[in-house]
C-alpha cells in the first residue's frame, strides 16, 4: 500500500514493482486527483479517501512522502506494521532520531529505501570488494558533474538544506555500505547563481585513516553539453579498481544505461554486463529486503532504520562540518 504519489513512485517504485510481481493493493496522496490518475494507469484497484482509512489496510506499507510528513504518518500506521520509508529520514538528524523512535515504540518494521547500494553495479563492486578482488581499499571517489532538472522536485523549495540530504544522501549510504563509517568529515556545500534553492553543489571528504581516500565532488549546473558531464563511482585498490557510471543521472529521468567496468592489475578494463538500472531495477532491492526479512526469510534488515540513522548522522556531520570555518592562512608579514 502506497502512500505518497509523485514522480519517484510513478518513475522508480511502480515499474520496480511490476517487474519484482509485488502487488499494489492501494494508494493514498492527499492530492486525490493525482491519486486517482496513477491509479488508473497502473490498473491499481483502490484510492484512499484519508490517511486513516489508508493505515487500516492489511499490506506492507510504502511510505513515498515528503519527510517532513514521515512522523506524522508512521504515527498514524498499526502497530507492529511493516513499513518501507522515502529517503531521507527527515531533513535532519533531530527528525531521524524521531522517526527512529516513533518506529520502536509502534513495534514496526521498518527500513529507509536506500536503493543505490541495491542497483546491479553498486551489488557487483560490493561483491569484489568481500571477495578482495581489488586489493586493500586506496581510493573511492563520486564525481557528479552535470545538470539536475531541480525544478522535478519542486517540494525541495525552501528547504534550508537541500544537495546532501536530498542527493549525495545515496553516495554517502554506499559508501557506509562499503566501508563502514568514517572517523570525521570535511564538507562544504555552495548555492548556485542560477538556482533558488539553498544549495546544489557539495565537496565531501570521509577521513577513513591514513590509506583509504574517499572524496565526493558534486556539481548539479554544468550545463555546457554532454561532452564533460559525468556521474561516476570509482572504487580502487592494491590489486584492482572498478568505475561505475550512474546512467540515470545524465539526462534525468530518461537517462543513459548504467556502466561498470573492472580491471585488474596488470590486465585490461572490462566491462561488466549488468542485469537491471539503477532507475527503477534497483527500487526492488529495499522492498525485497523488507518483505523477507518480515517474513523470516532475510536474517539481516540490510537498510533498517537504525542503519539509516548512521546514514543520517553521517549527513548531519557533513552540515555541521561546512558550518565551521576553515583554517585560515598564516598571516604574511611585509617589511615595511
Amino acid at each position: 500500500m502506497i502512500i505518497g504519489t509523485g514522480g519517484i513512485v510513478r518513475d522508480a517504485h511502480l515499474p520496480a514493482y511490476r517487474e519484482a510481481g509485488f502487488a499494489v493493493s492501494g494508494v493514498y496522496d492527499p492530492d486525490r486527483d493525482r491519486a486517482g490518475a496513477l491509479a488508473g494507469k497502473w490498473g491499481i484497484q483502490t484510492v484512499f479517501a484519508s490517511l486513516e482509512d489508508a493505515a487500516g489496510a492489511d499490506a506492507v506499507f510504502d511510505v513515498a512522502a515528503p519527510p517532513l510528513t514521515h512522523h506524522e504518518i508512521l504515527a498514524a500506521l498499526p502497530h507492529g506494521a511493516t513499513v518501507l520509508l522515502q529517503k531521507p529520514m527527515g531533513l535532519d538528524l533531530a527528525a531521524a532520531t524521531a522517526i527512529r523512535d516513533v518506529c520502536a515504540d509502534r513495534g514496526l518494521t521498518a527500513s529507509v529505501n536506500f536503493q543505490l547500494r541495491y542497483s546491479a553495479m553498486m551489488l557487483a563492486v560490493a561483491d569484489a570488494v568481500s571477495r578482495n578482488m581489488l586489493g586493500k581499499l586506496t581510493e573511492i571517489e563520486v564525481q557528479i558533474n552535470l545538470a539536475t532538472p531541480w525544478h522535478l522536485f519542486p517540494h525541495l523549495q525552501g528547504n534550508p538544506r537541500v544537495e546532501i540530504v536530498s542527493h549525495s544522501i545515496h553516495y554517502l549510504d554506499a559508501i557506509r555500505a562499503l566501508v563502514g563509517n568514517p572517523t570525521s568529515v570535511f564538507a562544504r556545500s555552495y548555492g548556485h547563481p542560477s538556482s533558488t534553492l539553498a544549495d546544489t553543489r557539495t565537496s565531501i571528504i570521509l577521513d577513513y585513516g591514513a590509506t583509504l581516500r574517499v572524496l565526493l565532488s558534486i556539481n548539479h549546473h554544468h550545463d555546457f553539453g554532454r561532452e564533460f558531464q559525468a556521474a561516476q563511482f570509482r572504487v580502487e585498490g592494491s590489486e584492482g579498481a572498478a568505475v561505475a557510471k550512474l546512467g540515470v543521472l545524465l539526462d534525468y529521468p530518461a537517462g543513459e544505461p548504467d556502466e561498470l567496468w573492472m580491471v585488474a592489475r596488470g590486465a585490461a578494463w572490462e566491462q561488466v554486463p549488468l542485469a537491471g538500472a539503477w532507475f527503477p531495477d534497483a527500487f526492488i532491492g529495499p522492498m525485497a529486503n523488507l518483505q523477507r526479512f518480515a517474513a523470516g526469510e532475510d536474517d539481516i534488515l540490510c537498510t533498517a532504520v537504525d542503519d539509516a540513522w548512521q546514514t543520517m548522522a553521517l549527513v548531519e556531520a557533513c552540515y555541521r562540518s561546512g558550518d565551521q570555518p576553515g583554517t585560515p592562512l598564516p598571516i604574511m608579514r611585509t617589511e615595511p
